[in-house]
């Protein structure tokens, strides 16, 4: 019998799963209320920004996939672009730099959270802007309980707030103790003042929330992030640089929609976002992963990491050759996702761990890879994100509709608190090389290639699952083993959230300073000691991760006939569902 730490949670009016349990409830709140799945995602969106600020923020980047009842699903791309004046030359000739910085206002691209918000709370949801930000005003005013890991964050870098960041210290010290409510209220103010002013506008919902675009990326908020830019400030460099967003940087910026790429997989349709994401590294490893009977290797043995992992380090090795904005380059796509590639690049799969990066070439093309990054300076108490830093959520109603969603970028320590806003702008430009003629290569007006990456799956033509996981390049890692779990091993959502996990970090890593790990894996204690073993004996460079430690998965989903279901990752001791 399978033993899981949490039920599944079953029910039949609606399932709100993320990684903060104040999150789901104010989205299942808004269930309760009326409201539909996208409501309840963007209010459960606004509340993960105050409640897990080490995570995500105002500042940051959004992609989701939406799947309105009765109809096509579709990506929402609100991944800010590169600002006008960033270009390589800028960086590496003028500044002397070989990577853009990981933190700091050198890194941030156009804020593009809230204008994906509010795009689908206008086109997708039923409740007024007041309502979607109800929560998080009210946590962000009235406080909310600090997690160990926001105190130990904000203590890792104490002395950089002393010292440099002064305005982050403002809000964030002296170190909040675990447990306490912490507040901000200049945060609170700010969003109060959007609503206020939307309001003042129109009595007209969709006016409102067109007054509150206009307020974040033309009026007051845009001036204040143009007034912070042009100021220098320490970042991961070592050195103090200023930014260059600029008025029509923000002024012209819009969130779009897409159609979702889809790799169909044992029966299911699994769906993800565009090369400009890493999302596509899911649908590639699962045509890899399709020539192998991975039920008969058993879960979590030597032989399935193994596999898992080898599949994994081809996959992403294209991402590191072919990925980019495709509005920018030619993404060979639909080869990197026909199966007649895949077959081919199936024969690399060997008894083996490799230990090069080893890209395809589709269409006879051939791959180029970023060159090595030599020695980069790293400023005292600023380095690269944890693998936990983003959120994620998912919401299924009663109506069928269905949305999954990776908010990222914005944290804490990312960049100095702008004082009259409460909050900072993210950093998700240092996933551009400053190599010239990389498919990744920084250009204005770019996006960058982003790890974040939410993922849909159909079944029959209806939505059945929306699943996603904080992580970084551990994203579509994470999150495939869950999926794995489910498919090849008949374990129910919690079940297979909670399987014990791995992931590889054989490549290069999207983040400052962009380190790579050789025949790296990484698995949870708890696959034992003859996996262990037998992945050393295959010449993999083992780590040992603690008992539950890898992931942070989220997931809801839908049978036919209605019945909805529910579970999150207990490995945070913060993520939950809720349901009935």
């Amino acid at each position: 019998m399978s033993i899981s730490t949490r039920p599944e949670l079953r029910g039949t009016f609606g399932m709100v799963a993320s990684t903060h349990w104040l999150a789901s409830a104010a989205g299942m709140a808004v269930l309760e209320q009326g409201g539909n799945a996208f409501d309840a995602a963007v209010a459960a969106g606004f509340t993960l920004q105050v409640v897990e600020p080490h995570l995500n923020g105002p500042g940051g980047d959004l992609p989701a996939l939406l799947w309105p009842a009765g109809r096509e699903a579709v990506v929402l791309c609100a991944q800010g672009t590169a600002p006008r004046a960033a270009t390589i030359e800028r960086y590496r000739d003028e500044l002397g730099l070989s990577l853009v910085p990981g933190t700091g206002p050198l890194a941030a691209v156009v804020p593009g959270a809230f204008g994906g918000w509010l795009m689908l709370l206008r086109d997708h949801g039923t409740i007024a802007l007041r309502d979607a930000l109800r929560f998080a005003i009210g946590y962000a005013e009235e406080g909310y309980p600090v997690i160990a890991q926001i105190a130990r964050g904000i203590r890792n870098v104490e002395a950089l707030f002393r010292d440099e960041w002064t305005s982050s210290a403002e809000v964030y010290l002296p170190v909040p103790e675990p447990g306490a409510l912490h507040r901000n209220r200049t945060l609170a103010a700010t969003y109060r003042r959007i609503v206020d002013e939307a309001e003042a506008s129109s009595s007209d919902r969709d006016d409102q929330i067109a007054a509150a675009l206009d307020a974040w990326y033309r009026g007051f908020v845009a001036d204040a992030f143009l007034r912070f830019q042009s100021e220098e400030w320490m970042d991961s460099s070592g050195e103090r640089h200023a930014g260059l967003l600029a008025e029509e940087d923000l002024r012209d910026w819009r969130p779009t929609y897409e159609p979702p790429l889809a790799v169909d997989y044992h029966g299911l349709t699994v769906l993800k976002a565009g090369p400009w994401s890493q999302a596509p590294v899911f649908l590639q490893q699962l045509r890899l992963l399709e020539g192998f009977d991975l039920a008969s290797l058993g879960h979590a043995s030597a032989e399935y990491v193994h596999t898992v992992t080898e599949c994994a380090k081809l996959a992403f090795a294209d991402r590191e050759a072919w990925y980019g904005d495709p509005d920018f380059v030619d993404v060979p796509m639909d080869e990197l996702l026909s199966a007649a590639y895949a077959d081919d690049r199936r024969k690399l799969v060997g008894d083996e761990a490799a230990a090069e990066l080893r890209p395809g070439s589709p269409d006879g093309r051939s791959p180029r890879l970023a060159g090595a990054v030599g020695e980069v300076p790293v400023a005292p108490g600023v380095g690269e994100p944890t693998r936990g830093d983003t959120v994620h959520l998912d919401v299924v109603d009663r109506f069928g509709n269905m949305v999954s969603a990776t908010p990222s970028g914005g944290w804490l320590w990312g960049a100095p608190v702008i004082p009259e806003l409460g909050f900072c702008l993210g950093t998700r430009a240092q996933m551009f090389w400053l190599e010239d003629g990389l498919p990744s290569s920084l250009e204005p007006g770019k996006r960058p290639r982003t790890t974040l990456s939410p993922t849909l799956v159909g079944r029959g033509g209806d939505p059945y699952l929306a699943l996603g996981t904080p992580g970084g390049d551990q994203q579509d890692q994470w999150t495939l083993q869950a999926f794995l779990a489910h498919v090849h091993f008949d374990l129910d959502l919690q079940a297979a959230i909670d399987a014990p996990s791995h992931h590889t970090e054989a490549f290069p890593s999207s983040f400052y300073p962009r380190a790579t790990r050789p025949r790296h894996v990484t698995v949870e204690d708890r696959a034992g000691e003859a996996t262990l073993d037998g992945l050393r004996r295959r010449g993999h460079d083992v780590e040992v991760a603690a008992a539950w430690s890898l992931g942070r998965v989220t997931a809801v989903g839908r049978e036919p006939g209605g019945l909805l279901k529910g579970g999150a990752d207990p490995r945070s001791m913060q993520a939950y569902a809720i349901g009935r």
